[in-house]
């Protein structure tokens, strides 16, 4: 279905010419997934693309070979490629909320794929949307047709994405991080839903950073490292016995990172009473109550849509509590005017799950950081969170996923808050950068005392990271304690639901 022999992908910025590929082959055959793997800017991403004609703005591709179905794609126009997408090949990226139209419901987004490809009539589109909703366990999907992306959380936002890539029925998928803002319930419902289809002969390009997914996805592997393929090999083969060095190091950090020593608490930095926040007659969160300590990190954990992201922003103070109350180092926090906060706004930093929905695309990384520490070291900041200071010029769409979340990372830490919310900080980064990311996290609460507010659905992160954790469920907090206790003997049905779902490295593709 795809042959790909020395494939570049070149950019110019400037007088600067950046190749992000270099000399890339592979095949992909019917019933087939491919794994491609590596560290965040390692190529990945722009490989996948230039396989449906969307490299980037000023990519110049070229290659020996670049055979789609079976035609040579480097004389293809674009009326070829808009062909090729959609109806060949369907593509799923890992910013939904910038992948999907803003000014559409989601439903609408779906019903376009359904027009233009011609796989269901005007009356029948309604109740096919609906079926493909249901088929990436979207709940409620009538209702959830009617919404827009910003009305839905990160994971739903996610699975619509899926939805709308898979209603043209391709028979190549190309899934780019396709389950990173996913709990590992519904993880584990789509890489069911993703095996089903390549059972069915379909072919599948997985690009992913967590092992132990790929683990039950991929017949084949290939790892790339500054734009080139290191190694390639079975999956079964190259997991077990890998030959060359950076392998050796993604599959070592995908097999667990050590606690990091735990430190005495110290007062309370942000406590929360009762919160409950109703849209309509919907509560998405009921009575959540909890205490943060200055150098305690929390984690809250649950499925998407039950209620963490919006529990965070009550936190921060970007939503009002229907009922219940929030303070911060002592004072009143919600339900106060901004201009009251505006002294304290520092001191309470927030990473959201969608970095690149919260930067000003005007600006540079660079001017993005000094602006929450103006008199600070941006290029320090950004060697702390494993970037080269050559970032600084470059403007966010310029930047991969995982290189985007880390200069969020670096944009929270910059003016030395006491309490960081992190809304799955880590979510976009490889296996390496991610135990970078949460060694310097757990090193700025060791030598500065900063509290965490760690929201995560991965559950092996949380388990590495947390003083404390809070499971959440339908809104409401079902259990609760120290992370070690509640993740090694959980007491709720819910918990034990979540753990048992959780990819693990050594888990096989007949698991699925």
């Amino acid at each position: 279905m795809i042959r790909v022999e020395d494939l570049h992908v070149t950019f110019t910025a400037g007088r600067r010419r950046i190749e992000a590929v270099r000399g890339v082959g592979f095949t992909i055959e019917p019933g087939e997934c491919l794994a491609i793997v590596g560290e965040s800017g390692s190529g990945k991403s722009v490989t996948a693309r230039s396989l449906v004609g969307l490299a980037g703005p000023g990519a110049e591709v070229t290659a020996t070979r670049l055979e789609i179905d079976g035609r040579d794609a480097r004389a293809f126009t674009e009326s070829d490629w808009r062909r090729v997408r959609g109806g060949f090949a369907g593509l799923i990226l890992q910013d939904a909320l910038v992948s999907l139209d803003p000014l559409r419901t989601v439903g609408a987004e779906i019903a376009e794929v359904l027009a233009t490809h011609r796989k269901a009539g005007r009356r029948d589109r309604s109740a096919r949307v609906e079926q493909l909703l249901t088929d990436v366990h979207v709940p409620e999907p009538r209702r959830r047709a009617g919404q827009h992306p910003h009305q839905l959380s990160g994971g739903l936002r996610q699975r619509a994405l899926i939805a709308s890539a898979i209603a043209g029925e391709p028979r190549l998928l190309i899934a780019d991080e396709p389950t990173t803002a996913l709990d590992a319930t519904v993880q584990a419902q789509i890489l069911r839903l993703l095996a089903e289809r390549r059972a069915a002969g379909e072919a599948l390009l997985l690009i992913s950073h967590d092992l132990a997914v790929v683990a039950q996805l991929a017949d084949r592997i290939i790892v790339m490292q500054d734009g080139r393929i290191v190694e390639a090999g079975t999956t079964a083969a190259l997991l077990s016995a890998a030959e060359h060095p950076y392998t050796k190091k993604l599959v070592s950090a995908a097999a667990g990172r050590r606690r990091p020593a735990a430190i005495k608490p110290g007062p309370v930095v942000a406590r929360a009473r009762a919160l409950r926040r109703d849209y309509g007659r919907h509560a998405v969160v009921r009575e959540v109550s909890l205490d943060i300590h200055a150098g305690e990190i929390v984690g809250l954990v649950g499925e998407s849509g039950s209620g963490k992201t919006t529990v965070a922003q009550m936190l921060f103070g970007l939503v009002t509590p229907t009922s219940g109350d929030v303070s911060f180092e002592g004072a009143r926090w919600s339900a106060v005017p901004e201009r009251r906060r505006r002294a304290r706004r520092r001191r309470l930093q927030f990473v959201s799950q969608d970095p690149l929905s919260s930067f000003d695309p005007r600006w540079r990384v660079g001017r993005i950081i000094a602006e929450a520490r103006p008199a600070g070291p941006v290029a320090e900041l950004l060697e702390r969170v494993g970037l080269g200071a050559d970032v600084a010029d470059r403007y966010p769409r310029q930047l991969s996923g995982g290189q985007r979340q880390r200069v969020a990372v670096a944009r929270a830490l910059a003016p030395r808050p006491s309490l960081i919310i992190c809304d799955e900080p880590v979510s976009a980064l490889d296996a390496t950068v991610q135990a970078q990311v949460l060694d310097l996290l757990a090193g700025i609460r060791n030598d500065d005392g900063t509290a965490l507010l760690f929201i995560s659905h991965d559950l092996g992160v949380v388990r590495d990271l947390a003083d404390r954790v809070l499971v959440l469920h339908d809104g409401a907090v079902v259990e609760q304690g120290p992370v070690g206790e509640v993740l090694a003997h959980p007491q709720h049905d819910y918990t034990r639901k979540l753990l048992a779902a959780a990819p693990r490295l050594e888990a096989t593709r007949e698991t699925v």
